[in-house]
Formats: C-alpha cells, sequence, structure tokens
C-alpha cells in the first residue's frame, strides 16, 4: 500500500477546504485547487475533530483488522500534529 507523504489532518483538511470550495461539491469555484492550498489551515480543527471521532472503529473496521493498530495509527497522528502544533514557528 502506498504510504502519503502528507499528513492525515492536512489531507483531511484539505477534503474539507475542497467541498467548503468546489463547484464538485458545495463550493462555487470550478478550479479549486489554488483556494484548497489558500485555505485548507483554516479547517484543521475539524480534520482534528475527524481523526479524534476515528479513534474508535466501528464494528466493520474492527472485524476487518487490528483494533489496536487502528487505534495506535490515528493517535500517532494526533500527537503528531499536537507537536507541530507546540513546535516554535521559524
Amino acid at each position: 500500500m502506498p504510504v502519503s507523504n502528507t499528513s492525515a489532518v492536512e489531507r483531511i483538511a484539505r477534503v474539507i477546504a475542497g467541498r467548503v470550495v468546489s463547484i464538485n461539491a458545495e463550493g462555487a469555484d470550478p478550479s479549486a485547487g489554488p483556494r484548497v492550498d489558500e485555505i485548507w489551515r483554516d479547517h484543521v480543527g475539524d480534520a482534528l475533530s475527524v481523526l479524534r471521532t476515528l479513534r474508535e472503529p466501528d464494528q466493520i473496521m474492527a472485524d476487518a483488522g487490528n483494533v489496536e493498530t487502528w487505534e495506535a495509527m490515528v493517535l500517532a497522528a494526533l500527537e503528531a500534529e499536537d507537536s507541530n502544533a507546540q513546535a516554535p514557528a521559524g
């Protein structure tokens, strides 16, 4: 399976931003990529909320894989974002 070079939080935030501005979703912009690049950071809080919700898999997800591994992966993504938020700018 390919591994993304972009954090889970950024990818989720970009999807949310895309839904807000893209004509293919709830927005009006027919070419939303540049706008998403500008505003995705505004949706990091929403992305974190999604990840926090996903810490606990539902029964279908649990039946498909290892619950402990899933939880560890989601917690690692949240902890990485927390570390990034606390790092000094510069």
